[in-house]
């Protein structure tokens, strides 16, 4: 998908502008660059304070760029901790009474959910997009429009055991084999549960050519939807053939808690996970190395990414202020640095991103989400979602592959309308 980069130089104008408004005085220089633009409307600001919900493990990663930004434009920025859980339903409960904050953290794929309640305003990037990782600026982009600043990037890649299986295989089935090889009752290991977990499975229907929806100039496109194609009969097919009545790689019995602890306890080679499960790999003193995730065909099998970022309050009064403190404080290495340090997850700004991989296990999930693609923030996801589990589980379970997928592309098409 393409993302529409106006220039830096309308960015700079509307910044100027609307400064001015926002201290309700005078206007200010509309000549004045962008990057200056806050320091010459910091008069007319002055009395502005701009609220900011975080999670409350971050509050201390924004509290430089707060301090910076105040400093610099006499614009306080007042960093406001939120469990986590609570930030998407109170944003879109307070925004329309203009009790909410100016700018909230959040995931993009509430995108769908908060332009469909008109809480989330548009956010000028300028020429500053290019900045970014493309999966991330992907991510923050709905119906052609970007609504988020990116600053962190996380996909699911896998771990191996290198003192079990000391070279990354190739493939799907090289990785088997070779587990099996180290002696293994279970090479390989990802969680699945009662009722399945498409998201960790989605790189292998990617394989097979099966994505949820196409995509256009404006992003995914929710009334072309991909998961019945014939693609995606070819992976259902394979899944039997790995599940419960074949190989038997993939288990419902196994939730995350079970896989983690089939890896630390050496009885798995590989684990197809996320950066939140490395920490308990690494302190259990195994040789951990990230690997791509080892398609089954001859195609890339493509992880969901997730993005985390800042939102723009469509009711906020200081739109402008908000917009510089984003791209112009939020959206630089430092900042976007001391982000990766509170939650070790790849940043979203490129810069930061090199930074960050210096370290090798970031540098391998980077390596693999050059190929992931954005969640879908659409509405119709919930209807995916509603019948992709269930119908991968009871296909791991023995169902047959062909007419069970069949039937949940048929639930899901029923089901959007």
């Amino acid at each position: 998908m393409t993302v529409t980069k106006p220039t830096r130089a309308i960015a700079a104008l509307s910044l100027v502008a609307a400064l001015g408004l926002a201290g309700c005085s005078g206007g200010s220089d509309a000549d004045a660059p962008a990057d200056d633009a806050a320091s010459a409307g910091s008069d007319q600001a002055a009395s502005t304070t701009l609220t900011v919900w975080v999670d409350s493990e971050r509050t201390s990663s924004l509290q430089g760029a707060a301090d910076a930004y105040e400093e610099k434009t006499g614009v306080a920025v007042d960093i406001v901790g939120k469990d986590t859980g609570d930030i998407k339903d109170d944003f879109i409960q307070q925004v329309p009474t203009g009790e909410g904050p100016d700018i909230a953290m959040g995931a993009h794929d509430w995108l769908g959910e908060l332009t469909t309640n008109g809480v989330v305003a548009p956010l000028e990037l300028g020429d500053a997009a290019g900045d970014y990782l493309d999966v991330a600026i992907n991510a923050a982009t709905y119906d052609g429009t970007v609504y988020m600043l990116p600053y962190a990037v996380e996909n699911i890649a896998v771990l191996r055991n290198q003192e079990l299986v000391p070279e990354q295989p190739s493939s799907f089935d090289e990785m088997i084999a070779a587990g099996n090889d180290a002696g293994l009752e279970s090479p390989f290991i990802v969680e699945q549960g009662a009722e399945g977990d498409p998201y960790h499975l989605y790189p292998f229907q990617t394989a097979f050519g099966a994505q949820v929806f196409g995509t256009d100039d404006e992003g995914y496109d929710a009334t072309d939807l991909q998961i019945g194609n014939a693609g995606g009969e070819e992976f259902a097919a394979w899944l039997g053939e790995h599940g419960k009545n074949g190989s038997g790689e993939f288990n419902t019995d196994v939730d995350g808690d079970i896989a983690k602890q089939a890896f630390l306890d050496g009885d798995a080679a590989f684990w197809l996970t996320g950066p939140w499960n490395v920490s308990a790999a690494v302190d259990a003193g195994i040789d951990v190395a990230i690997d791509p995730i080892p398609s089954p065909t001859d195609e890339v099998a493509a992880p969901f990414a997730g993005v985390k970022g800042f939102f723009l309050s469509a009711e906020s009064e200081n739109k402008v202020a908000a917009t510089d403190f984003l791209v112009n404080y939020i959206g630089t290495e430092e900042a976007q640095l001391a982000l990766f340090e509170a939650g070790n997850i790849l940043p979203a700004l490129s810069a930061a991103a090199e930074t960050a991989s210096d370290d090798p296990i970031i540098a391998g999930f980077a390596t693999v989400g050059e190929n992931a693609v954005p969640m879908p923030a659409v509405p119709a996801m919930g209807a995916v979602f509603e019948y992709w589990g269930i119908a991968q589980a009871e296909i791991i379970g023995g169902s047959e592959p062909v007419e069970r997928w069949q039937k949940l592309a048929a639930d899901i098409e029923a089901a959007i309308g």
